[in-house]
C-alpha cells in the first residue's frame, strides 16, 4: 500500500447538523485520516492522507466515505486530480 494525499472539497447546501456533528459523522465512517476546513461558509475542505493501492481508490474510498457521513455534500473539487497524485 502507497500513501496518497490530496484534498477533497464539497458543497453542503443546508446542513442538518452543526459541525461537531459533522466532525463526528466523518470520523465514524472512516476519514480519521483527513483534516477537516470550515473556513468558507456552505463548503468543508477536507486534506487526506490515505492509504491504498492506488491514487483512484484513495480518492474514491474517501469520496464514499464523505458521502456516507454527509449524503447532501456534493464534491466540488478534487486536488490534484488523481493522474497527478505521487505516492509518499
Amino acid at each position: 500500500m502507497n500513501e496518497y494525499q490530496f484534498t477533497l472539497k464539497f458543497s453542503i447546501k443546508s446542513p442538518a447538523t452543526g459541525i461537531d456533528a459533522i466532525t463526528e459523522a466523518l470520523g465514524h465512517e472512516g476519514c480519521t485520516d483527513a483534516l477537516l476546513g470550515i473556513g468558507q461558509a456552505g463548503f468543508i475542505s477536507l486534506d487526506f492522507t490515505r492509504e491504498a493501492l492506488s491514487a483512484a481508490e484513495a480518492v474514491k474510498s474517501a469520496i464514499a466515505d464523505v458521502k456516507r457521513a454527509i449524503p447532501e455534500a456534493q464534491l466540488v473539487d478534487v486536488t490534484p486530480e488523481p493522474a497527478h497524485l505521487g505516492s509518499h
